[in-house]
């Protein structure tokens, strides 16, 4: 798509797939802090506006436990691929393209911790909204994901203005010394991302409006 995409557009391309075989599951992947979470409320509130059922399901949920964490050592690498459960989070996706209701768990960002059994997509939901950084990650068992997908939405603004956006988010979070945070592990995720994943059906550098 052009540079000048709208989000005209975008619900007109999704609304043009066919759920396959139950729902059109869409990926909004992206670097952290690459804007998925508020472009996947917007599409998904555009989407329902046009008449379509929509969830949105974040990856978040899948963050592994702290205390996990701790014990494999990976703490100072959270967000980072091997920190997420992978496998559930695969499993989950599968589930989504049955006719069924799914229940998906949700992270908060306060706490840290993720919340079991807080989201749920209902059966006559058709279609879906899948954000998160590694949808399109190339390495096991990610990509696995790639054929799951109806349509994916990458997110890639320049690295200035993601930085910016971490700096903001860890303030707010009362983060200490948040650019080291930020160079020793959001950036090198934030490198995965864009250096490890299949290309996406739509990368835009700026959420459409």
């Amino acid at each position: 798509m052009p540079p000048d995409v709208t989000l005209a557009d975008v619900v007109t391309r999704i609304t043009a797939l066919s759920p396959t075989p139950h729902r059109r599951l869409i990926a909004v992947a992206g670097p952290p802090a690459s804007g998925k979470s508020t472009f996947a409320s917007a599409l998904a509130a555009a989407l329902r506006m046009a008449g379509e059922e929509t969830a949105v399901v974040p990856m978040d949920g899948f963050h592994l436990d702290d205390r996990l964490l701790e014990t494999d050592g990976t703490k100072n690498r959270k967000g980072a691929p091997h920190t997420f459960d992978a496998p559930g989070f695969v499993r989950l996706v599968t589930a989504l393209q049955s006719p069924d209701a799914v229940i998906f768990p949700v992270f908060d960002r306060e706490r840290e911790i993720a919340i079991a059994g807080a989201g749920r997509v209902p059966a006559s939901c058709r279609t879906v909204l899948v954000e998160g950084n590694y949808l399109l990650l190339k390495t096991p068992p990610w990509c696995d994901l790639h054929d799951r997908w109806s349509l994916s939405i990458a997110l890639h603004p320049p690295k200035q203005e993601i930085v910016a956006r971490l700096r903001d988010r860890w303030a707010q979070h009362g983060k200490p010394d948040p650019m080291a945070w930020i160079e020793s592990n959001d950036v090198p995720n934030a490198a995965t991302v864009l250096t490890g994943s299949t290309a996406a059906d739509i990368t835009l550098t700026e959420a459409p409006t």
